[in-house]
């Protein structure tokens, strides 16, 4: 045994960098839904960037260390406790055996991410230890992780500093924001809007309706419309494709979101913006603005020149 849930979440479950190559059968990639979170505390821990994580939503689990463990937070800050003690995001801790772990209020944010140095066994479905809920496989049990559920550890921590003095570079943290300006590149039937319909797009201010889950969030603002109303082929979408909706509105795929289909595809969020919207509440508001793909190309590339550099920095760091 290495951690147990001594007092379940709202929603708790294990998701990783998510089940990749298999759409074409109608498999839904699931995963993290703020995976530069996921990633950057695997890589913090010296893991691989795919090992899989705990993502939750507050109320947050009590959980204890059954085993000792070296362990990091990302994401949504929960003000999470060890013993008692603060825990920052984005840095390594070392919890002794018997620790308890606690989230005491939500700061902001919405989806919090805990990971344990050399990661956690879970058996995967095809190549995904992702719980796809739906489908009700993946993760433990293919659902939410209940009171008293344990999680073993790949390996046993040994020797490890009682404090660490590193965490991830502030560069490197996506600018959380309850109402922030998300990049986007124009989607396939972006160029049957009206005029009116491209100002709208990009000019106005949108509000994240409850009607929000992992699947898709529902935004709300001026109805936005097409210069004719046309039947399209269902085709094949994305984690971050904004959907254009019969009645006007938008919709936002999320990690959860099916493989293909009907509606207008205006744009596409760029995917280093997805974790500002995957930390968006009901009631948050957004806004869009729309770059080239070769931008957006850039933008992910020096993502990923960073993540290798830290990747390096925690490999030869005396901590790990």
């Amino acid at each position: 045994m290495s951690i147990t849930i001594e007092k379940e979440g709202i929603l708790t479950t294990i998701q990783d960098t998510g089940r990749i190559g298999f759409r074409h059968l109608g498999i839904n990639p699931n995963g993290a839904m703020d995976l530069a979170a996921a990633r950057l505390i695997n890589l913090l821990l010296g893991n691989y960037e795919s090992e899989a994580v705990l993502e939750m939503h507050f109320p947050a689990p009590w959980i204890v260390f059954e085993r000792s463990a070296v362990f990091a937070l990302g994401g949504a800050n929960f003000n999470a406790e060890l013993n008692g003690e603060p825990v920052e995001n984005w840095k390594p801790f070392y919890a002794e055996r018997g620790s308890r772990l606690k989230f005491t209020g939500k700061s902001f944010g919405n989806r919090a991410y805990l990971t344990v140095q050399g990661g956690f066994k879970i058996e995967k479905w095809l190549g995904s230890a992702s719980t796809n809920l739906t489908a009700k496989t993946g993760g433990v049990s293919g659902g939410k992780l209940l009171k008293n559920d344990s999680l073993f550890f790949n390996s046993e921590t040994g020797s490890a500093p009682k404090r660490f003095h590193y965490k991830v570079s502030g560069s490197l943290i996506p600018f959380y924001s309850r109402f922030p300006t998300v990049r986007i590149i124009a989607g396939a039937e972006h160029e049957l809007l009206t005029a009116a319909g491209e100002l709208l797009l990009s000019r106005q201010d949108f509000v994240v309706s409850q009607n929000s889950d992992r699947m898709g969030f529902r935004l709300q603002g001026e109805p936005i419309f097409l210069i004719d109303k046309k039947e399209l082929v269902s085709s094949a979408v994305d984690f971050g494709t904004i959907q254009l909706l019969p009645d006007g509105q938008l919709i936002i795929l999320m990690a959860d979101h099916q493989t293909s289909g009907g509606y207008p595809r205006l744009a596409h969020v760029v995917k280093q913006d997805l974790p500002l919207i995957a930390q968006l509440g009901a009631n948050d508001k957004i806004a869009f603005h729309l770059i080239s793909l070769e931008e957006a190309e850039d933008i992910q590339m020096q993502f990923e020149k960073d993540l290798r550099l830290l990747k390096i920095a925690v490999k030869y760091s005396p901590n790990i």
